[in-house]
């Protein structure tokens, strides 16, 4: 092993850059800007570069990058209003039973750069992939979530994210994983890290690419159609499941 080559990495340049993205991303469970910021941070350089390839390597994906799709804002009273068991309808219920907002981001006039549009689809989309996916939109489900995006396109903010996770459960960690133990007690250990995380990509490389679907055209279809159309086998069991969570089972039986 070259140490010298670790010590060329570990500069005060790199280790206060890092040290910055740690500090965003440690506070990202607590406010939702922190990510925001944390994606602007690494819009541009080499992690985005690799985001961009990816992207690329599909042909619709790339079409939608080039074409910067950013259709209608996400609205719930009209969401609601579509047929039952539609992703809309199903989208608009999941939010509204834990008193969520859609992501609306200010649409700028022109994306200045293929990172700042990639960073705008991915946020606007984030709470559709929970509904695709199952995962629960709270700190269980959310490693699985944003591991998808990983395995698809290596969208550098949810990557370090994912590892920044990993790394401060080493440090934290008290508590070996176990399927039995409280809920309030399974996030805290790097063994339910580890899981969520590998199951977010292994249904990314089952699914077809996410990036390029245009949801807000498709918003009255069924969910289950959508999910056999892209290959998504969404988690339905589990605390980490939002068909788990007693609000929104009761929301969508109404």
């Amino acid at each position: 092993m070259s140490y010298r080559y670790i010590n060329s990495l570990a500069s005060p340049e790199n280790l206060n850059k890092f040290l910055e993205l740690v500090d965003l991303a440690g506070g990202a469970g607590k406010d939702p800007k922190n990510v925001f910021q944390l994606g602007d941070k690494l819009s541009t350089g080499l992690q985005m570069q690799l985001c961009t390839q990816a992207i690329q390597k599909d042909p619709a994906s790339a079409k939608m990058l080039e074409e910067r799709y950013v259709g209608p804002p996400h609205d719930l009273k009209t969401l609601l209003a579509m047929p039952k068991g539609s992703l809309g309808w199903t989208y608009a219920r999941v939010l509204s039973a834990i008193g969520y907002e859609p992501f609306n981001l200010t649409v700028p006039t022109r994306f200045e750069t293929d990172g700042a549009y990639i960073n705008f689809r991915v946020f606007k989309t984030h709470d559709i992939h929970h509904v695709m996916t199952g995962y629960s939109l709270d700190t269980l489900g959310e490693l699985g979530v944003i591991s998808v995006f990983v395995g698809q396109i290596r969208y550098p903010a949810f990557l370090f994210l994912d590892l920044v996770s990993l790394l401060l459960g080493f440090f934290t960690s008290d508590k070996l994983y176990d399927e039995n133990m409280e809920v309030t007690d399974l996030n805290t250990t790097l063994g339910y890290k580890f899981r969520l995380i590998s199951d977010g990509i292994e249904i990314a490389q089952a699914a077809k690419p996410l990036f390029p679907v245009k949801w807000e055209e498709g918003f009255e279809r069924p969910l289950e159609e959508w999910r056999q159309e892209l290959n998504v086998k969404p988690v339905m069991e589990g605390p980490y499941s939002w068909y788990t969570n007693p609000k929104i089972k009761a929301a969508l039986e109404t």
